[in-house]
């Protein structure tokens, strides 16, 4: 049996990825700014904990670990789901709506290891899955800033992946695709408030197909959740796990590019080095 503890747990993958959990017998912490959104969804069990978890707070990060060892004694799983998305073009977005995206995605991601780290390490033990995206590899038109909380995330895991490996804590960074849940409603995507005209055939292109396309994505969170149950499960996590069809397609696109150019580029690249005397 292992302990989990998910931020982000009231809607969507989050709470999809507690009912796995709780579904194969293990306990979980799941956290939310509102927890009895997550008690009403699942209602109340001995394994289940549901505490309220602002990520942008160290202090509510640090007591809901306090009471998650309380409950259960150990962590042995996080999932740092919580995230919030940030459609415009980037000239478009203001200081205030770039920052807001950036305090959840990334400083609040960095929030809870803080708080969490420490445990897994005296245990010398622990699984930690970083939910990235596409868009941590890819980049679009329209989705630049919330990209860039999520290509910012990549490098963090990957540091940490090195950091944690030989203190018996494995890290990987999970990049979902579109899944079906209201990750496109305005409760989860943000639109930046300031329009450019001349960016209407791409940002503004972005903005059109997330409206468009909400409740029709390819990815099912439940297949996800389910996802994630098994990479828990293995001797060795892979350093990144892609969900779904377009992902693969999108990265292995993105990989093929970079490198035709650095083919392409290379005799310019290697002009900058030191000629040796």
């Amino acid at each position: 049996m292992s302990v989990w503890f998910v931020t982000g747990a009231s809607r969507g993958l989050g709470l999809e990825i507690v009912k796995a959990a709780l579904d194969r017998g293990d306990e979980v912490v799941a956290t939310a700014r509102d927890p009895r959104a997550i008690e009403q969804s699942l209602g109340t069990s001995a394994g289940l904990l549901a505490l309220p978890l602002d990520v942008t707070s160290q202090d509510q990060a640090d007591e809901a670990v306090r009471q998650a060892i309380a409950r259960f004694g150990r962590i042995d799983v996080l999932v740092n789901n919580a995230g919030r998305g940030l459609v415009g073009a980037v000239e478009e977005t203001s200081d205030a709506e770039a920052r807001a995206v950036f305090d959840i995605n990334v400083f609040g991601l960095l929030t809870v290891l803080r708080a969490v780290v420490p445990t897994m390490r005296a245990a010398r033990a622990g699984r930690i899955l970083n939910i990235s995206s596409t868009g941590g590899v890819v980049a679009w038109a329209g989705w630049g800033v919330y990209s860039a909380t999520k290509f910012a995330l990549e490098g963090i895991t990957e540091a940490l992946r090195l950091e944690l490996a030989p203190l018996g804590i494995q890290v990987t960074s999970v990049q979902p695709g579109p899944l079906r849940t209201d990750f496109l409603a305005s409760s989860s995507l943000g639109q930046v408030e300031r329009v450019i005209a001349d960016y209407a055939p791409t940002g503004g292109a972005s903005r059109e197909w997330a409206g468009a396309n909400h409740g029709l994505q390819e990815g099912d969170p439940v297949k996800a959740a389910g996802a994630l149950t098994t990479l828990v499960d293995l001797d060795e996590m892979p350093a990144r796990l892609p969900l779904g069809t377009s992902t693969l397609a999108d990265i292995r696109a993105k990989l093929a590019a970079v490198g035709a150019e650095l083919e392409e580029w290379q005799e310019l690249s290697r002009s900058t080095d030191v000629v040796p005397a």
